[in-house]
């Protein structure tokens, strides 16, 4: 469904309810899967390769999309250049991170990093946005979010068997996510683009910035392994592409706040893609302290309740919200350039 289309005549209320739920549940695949064509992706090519497929593949699916839609591209200097930040925090180095993670981490560890982007987000905020002041209970979410980040590590075991520098690269990645939304909240609001306009900006910029960077530390394969190929190519076209117009869809139907629950799926249908797909090793810290990681992430998004303004008189106009594009996840949390989701990834 295009964010701007008018909602059908007269829809049955059960077949809408199916309809936005079959896409968020395809949604959540898409994005818990990414971390799986991540780890596929690099058995074949280097980690700078495997992010400039998937941001390629992911470009050609948003033109198809801002051609088809008729959409008009973002306007001034200054907007391409916030884009082009933008673009580096939220897509090119990110994704360059989590390839470069799963060459020494499993998938299942990789995901479950990317679900702390709240958490990071919650603890910049305090620092970068005055407006988000913390509460009680959200300033107790963060506290039980980095306690289930220890335990997924096995704090008391002194880290032991775990790949401290894959594992800091994920945690990196998802940290880098949290500073790009905030800058977008801050730099790219109200630039009169839409959504769709703006997502697809801002990953063909980091389509370009990774074309620039990979030649210089990367040579080209010696052969081409067809399942690598398929996984990027997935990657790309689904996990940056088409799931971004999927969100589209769900968040015009169903709102931002209902959408962005996607993100509290992700690093469970990663973990469970990496142990019965690549036979990734789960023990029983890992599971628990995602538990403890997401139920954290969700107190650190709830708001305190607020006086509702009075209702605007007939001659004035309401303001609808804009569309979010992406939960912190992370997509991985797919990346675009409008306000952050109550939620990524």
């Amino acid at each position: 469904m295009s964010p701007a289309a008018p909602p059908s005549p007269s829809p049955a209320p059960t077949s809408r309810l199916l309809d936005w739920r079959v896409r968020f549940g395809a949604l959540a695949l898409i994005w818990g899967f990414s971390f799986l064509f991540i780890k596929v992706g690099t058995e074949g090519f280097a980690p700078f390769q495997v992010t400039f497929g998937r941001l390629l593949f992911g470009t050609a699916v948003l033109a198809v999309a801002i051609v088809v839609k008729r959409d008009r591209l973002p306007r001034g200097a200054r907007v391409w250049g916030h884009l082009t930040v933008a673009a580096f925090l939220l897509n090119a180095l990110p994704f360059s991170l989590f390839a470069y993670a799963e060459l020494t981490i499993p998938s299942t560890l990789a995901g479950i990093c990317n679900a702390t982007t709240p958490l990071w987000g919650m603890l910049l905020s305090l620092v970068a946005l005055s407006e988000d002041r913390p509460t009680r209970v959200r300033a107790a979410g963060l506290g039980i979010g980095f306690i289930g980040v220890l335990t997924v590590l096995g704090a008391w075991q002194g880290f032991s068997g775990l790949d401290v520098t894959g594992t800091a690269l994920a945690l990196l990645a998802s940290f880098s996510y949290a500073v790009g939304w905030i800058y977008v909240r801050r730099t790219l609001s109200g630039t009169g683009a839409s959504n769709l306009s703006l997502a697809g900006s801002q990953v063909g910029l980091a389509t370009l910035q990774l074309a620039v960077v990979t030649p210089l530390f990367t040579s080209l394969p010696t052969s081409i392994d067809l399942v690598p190929l398929l996984a990027v190519i997935a990657l790309g076209a689904l996990g940056t592409g088409y799931a971004m117009l999927l969100q589209y869809g769900v968040v015009a139907e169903v709102g931002p706040t209902t959408a962005a629950m996607v993100t509290y799926f992700i690093p469970v249908i990663a973990t469970a893609a990496g142990v019965a797909l690549l036979d990734e090793r789960l023990t029983w810290n890992t599971p628990v302290g995602a538990l403890v990681v997401l139920a954290g992430a969700a107190l650190t998004q709830t708001r305190t309740s607020r006086r509702r303004p009075a209702a605007p008189t007939p001659t004035e106009p309401t303001r609808a919200e804009p569309l979010r594009t992406e939960p912190l996840r992370a997509p991985e949390p797919e990346p675009a350039a409008a306000r952050q989701p109550a939620s990524r990834t």
